[in-house]
């Protein structure tokens, strides 16, 4: 047996995508913007974040199917079934989320990002900043 690890989420986002299916595969895809809300607990953890930066955000794909381990990518079965660990599907065992996202604006606790392909209520696990390769 595995070990278990908890992940608590510090907030969720606001989108007005609200079906997986009909989601962007990448936010880059026409993904609308959307809020990232932040627990009152977390306003500390985000009051250096900047418009006009990118930031990495880690959510929890929480709709996806978690016993898949091979896909065919971007969902096309044209495409050979490959290994989950060598696509970005969000079906696979811990669906964890990668967005590279663009702080469009800051409204206290909300973050309003562009290129985010993640559906309404998506918990937030973690947010980290883009670095240039200068820091």
């Amino acid at each position: 047996m595995r070990p278990g690890y908890q992940i608590v989420p510090i907030g969720h986002v606001e989108s007005a995508l609200l079906d997986p299916a009909a989601a962007p595969r990448q936010g880059s895809e026409g993904a609308p913007d959307a809020w990232l809300v932040f627990e009152p607990d977390m306003a500390a953890g985000i009051h250096d974040l900047a418009a006009g930066t990118d930031i990495f955000v880690l959510t929890w794909l929480h709709q996806a199917q978690r016993d898949v381990l091979s896909v065919h990518p971007r969902d096309d079965p044209r495409n050979p079934l490959t290994g989950v660990f060598s696509t970005r599907s969000a079906d696979r065992p811990n669906p964890i989320g990668l967005h590279r996202v663009h702080v469009a604006a800051i409204d206290g606790l909300r973050v309003l990002v562009q290129d985010l392909e993640a559906v309404d209520g998506t918990p937030i696990v973690d947010v980290k900043p883009v670095l240039d390769g200068a820091r």
